[in-house]
């Protein structure tokens, strides 16, 4: 970069368009100049950006800033962290630190899921859990169960793996031919049946129908299911209470892993300190991530049974344990801040403020779908909920998809200073579990403010 370029821009209106070339953003990086949003503070549940304008973080950043910004405990966990050990070797060990970060998931998550491994993102951690499957079955004798199968829809991560496990078009088709052995299924999206059929009366078809493909596949060659247990792209696919539990009674007749990708429903978004409480059901492998360092350092955890965890004990001679790892896992640094996160979570009870604002938030959701014919249906649980918008409420036809209605609305809400999760039909909330419920009205108020102010544009 010339030494005359500036180093920052100091608001978005002087910003100097070369530099805007210099960064990759996760929108169309010539789309995202025109408006550019460059964030330079943030504290309790808000945001400012260079030019001093405010927003209400609806979205916990993306789902992960779980105990709020500027969170005083977490920043002097990280601190003092740094005074003694900011990194450990990985080949050779590990630290005092990783150990209490996994000992206290242990003790938190449901079941037997007792066993740890720290990695930095979410995309790492749902690679990890597909290799883990295959090696898993490979040292019980049973090398042919290699098949993943996931879900459509679905999104898992951008590395290879957890890319081929994912199930969104827009996302997969510009890096295929992506790597082998994995097959997508419906997902249990009840507002629109890929079946045509109707909740409750439909046998749960998307759920009996992963029987009838592991049977065509052969039981022997399926290693895993991967679920999302409240599926995120899709718009919050919120599945019947029966779904995850014929999952786990097809998984354990079968012999395959059935795995929870908890990246965003895990520590305490759902209203629980994993969805697989909130849903009754105790995968055999459990990924969570995001919200819980709390966006502070990268980290999230894959959390296993102890019963496949043992398979990978014994002599090296004979047993190569878990061939899995990466620079910074355990960072002493990024598990501080998660014991400081989790140690918030449980001594404020946010679980169980998730719950009371997430009940808030749902009447705020119902009452904007009861009065506005525009949205569908509002779905999630917990801090994680959504709207879907129908220009026609009878036979749920959706607004044309460019640019749709939801990013329309989203696109308001940004003006109006919300941050909120937006796609062409649909808009997300996923506010920090500090949020109160004062925070919670205002939130919905821009979100109804920029809903009218969308329509109106469309007049």
């Amino acid at each position: 970069m010339p030494a005359e370029w500036p180093l920052l821009p100091t608001n978005q209106e002087t910003a100097d368009p070369r530099f805007l070339q210099q960064i990759f953003v996760r929108d169309q990086m010539a789309e995202w100049a025109k408006h550019p949003l460059i964030i330079e503070r943030a504290d309790d549940i808000f945001y400012w950006d260079v030019s001093g304008k405010r927003y209400l973080d609806a979205l916990s950043g993306i789902y992960t800033v779980s105990v709020g910004h500027n969170n005083r405990r977490v920043i002097d966990a990280i601190r003092r962290q740094l005074d003694t050990l900011h990194f450990s070797p990985p080949m050779h060990g590990t630290n005092p630190v990783a150990v209490q970060l996994a000992n206290l998931l242990a003790q938190l998550a449901p079941g037997d899921l007792a066993t740890v491994k720290f990695e930095c993102g979410g995309s790492e951690v749902t690679e990890a859990a597909i290799k883990l499957a295959r090696q898993y079955h490979r040292l019980c004798g049973q090398a042919g169960k290699f098949k993943i199968i996931s879900r459509y829809q679905a999104w898992h991560g951008s590395t290879m793996g957890s890319l081929a496990a994912s199930g969104l078009k827009s996302r997969k088709t510009v890096n295929e031919p992506l790597p082998a052995g994995f097959l997508h299924v419906f997902p249990p999206t009840c507002y629109r049946c890929p079946f045509g059929k109707n909740y409750p009366d439909c046998s749960l078809t998307c759920a009996t129908l992963i029987d009838d493909v592991i049977d065509m596949e052969d039981p022997a060659t399926v290693a895993a299911i991967i679920v999302e247990p409240i599926g995120h792209t899709g718009g919050v696919i919120d599945p019947p209470p029966e779904y995850l539990p014929i999952l786990r009674e097809i998984c354990t007749r079968h012999g395959i892993l059935l795995i929870f990708d908890e990246i965003i429903t895990g520590v305490g978004r759902t209203g629980q300190m994993f969805a697989a409480e909130t849903f009754g059901v105790v995968p055999d492998v459990l990924c969570t991530g995001k919200g819980l360092s709390g966006g502070y350092a990268p980290l999230s955890a894959m959390i296993c049974r102890k019963p496949i965890a043992d398979v990978f004990w014994g002599p090296i001679a004979e047993n190569p344990g878990f061939v899995e790892g990466h620079t910074f896992e355990g960072n002493p640094i990024s598990c501080a801040a998660g014991l400081a996160v989790l140690r918030e979570i449980i001594e404020r009870d946010l679980c169980a403020n998730a719950r009371q604002q997430g009940d808030r938030l749902r009447r705020h959701f119902e009452r904007l779908r009861d009065t506005y014919p525009v949205i569908g249906d509002c779905r999630g649980k917990g801090l994680f909920q959504a709207l879907e918008f129908v220009a026609d409420r009878a036979t749920k036809t959706r607004f044309p998809a460019n640019p749709g209605l939801g990013v329309l609305v989203g696109r308001r809400a940004l003006e109006n200073g919300l941050l909120c999760r937006f796609d062409p039909h649909w808009v997300a909330f996923g506010p920090p579990l500090i949020s109160t419920a004062e925070q919670i009205d205002e939130m919905v108020a821009l979100l109804e403010r920029s809903l009218l102010e969308a329509l109106e544009s469309m007049n």
